[in-house]
């Protein structure tokens, strides 16, 4: 049995914990053999290959007394990169769960269970349903909406250096003011009805007038701007920080060309790892 699980794009400016989509970019978890203690294969020795694994500690949460198994991992999306690496291994342990305990679970239980371990939905609940979602937690439980599919490019521009989702955290204030969070609040509320709409001339311009988050981390993620510029010159709809960053997320109309917007990059100093990432309309899948 094999488990795709989606990367994920947090955020997506003004959505602050609360708007995400998946991406097509997969960690993967074969399940072998039961075993009488959990084996964990995978190439980042720094990383645990017994119960201590983020995988397996999602799996046990679900269940406790889960039989253990042999299973290999594996992943190509960037660690602490804000495309959702942690929340792709969490999702594929409650989905490792669900697999070996024939739990049954919901797409909404596997939202919930995934909600509480991480604190919000915005990664999680597309890693689960796939394509852009918009959530949030409400008293006791979370609440998950499914947006229309937007018909762009999404590029990443990754930067070679790790941000730790803490030290992004820790950039943020501690409150703002009524007004600026009432501005803010609007922002990313019509943000969401052009969303649904499908007004996409309003959603770039949206996106990109972000008051919670890009503001104070921009000084970590200086890329952030100089993408920002370049991406305007070659039709983009928006750029915005992934997640906690450093990953800047541009879209590209469909007809845009990719190796020019990555030329331009190029040619003003910005040579990391580009990726052109399509949207997961499907979530995370079992193939058996």
């Amino acid at each position: 049995m094999r488990i795709k699980v989606p990367a994920s794009s947090a955020n997506l400016g003004p959505g602050f914990d609360s708007m995400g989509m998946a991406l097509g970019l997969y960690l993967t978890i074969d399940v072998l053999e039961p075993t009488d203690h959990w084996v964990v294969d995978h190439d980042l020795e720094q990383i645990p290959h017994d119960e201590r694994n983020m995988v397996v500690r999602a799996a046990l949460k679900v269940k406790a007394d889960l039989a253990p198994h042999h299973i290999v991992v594996n992943s190509p999306i960037p660690l602490a990169h804000g495309l959702g690496s942690s929340s792709s291994c969490n999702v594929g342990g409650i989905e490792l769960a669900n697999q070996i305990a024939k739990l049954h679970l919901s797409a909404e239980e596997k939202v919930e269970i995934a909600s509480q371990i991480e604190g919000h939905p915005d990664n999680v609940a597309p890693t689960i349903l796939g394509g852009t979602v918009i959530g949030t937690s409400l008293h006791d439980h979370f609440i998950a909406v499914k947006a229309p599919a937007m018909p762009y490019q999404f590029v990443a521009y990754v930067p070679a250096y790790n941000l730790k989702t803490s030290d992004s955290r820790n950039a943020l204030p501690n409150m703002i003011g009524f007004h600026e969070a009432t501005q803010a609040s609007a922002i990313a509320n019509t943000l969401a009805a052009a969303l649904f709409a499908q007004d996409y001339q309003a959603v770039g311009e949206l996106m990109e007038a972000d008051m919670f988050h890009e503001p104070y981390r921009s000084k970590l993620v200086p890329e952030l701007a100089q993408v920002r510029a370049i991406a305007h010159q070659h039709q983009a709809l928006a750029t915005y920080l992934s997640g906690a960053g450093p990953t800047v997320m541009t879209l590209l109309p469909e007809d845009a060309s990719v190796d020019e917007f990555v030329q331009a990059l190029k040619a003003n100093g910005l040579v990391d790892p580009v990726m052109v990432l399509p949207i997961a309309e499907a979530g995370v899948e079992v193939e058996n």
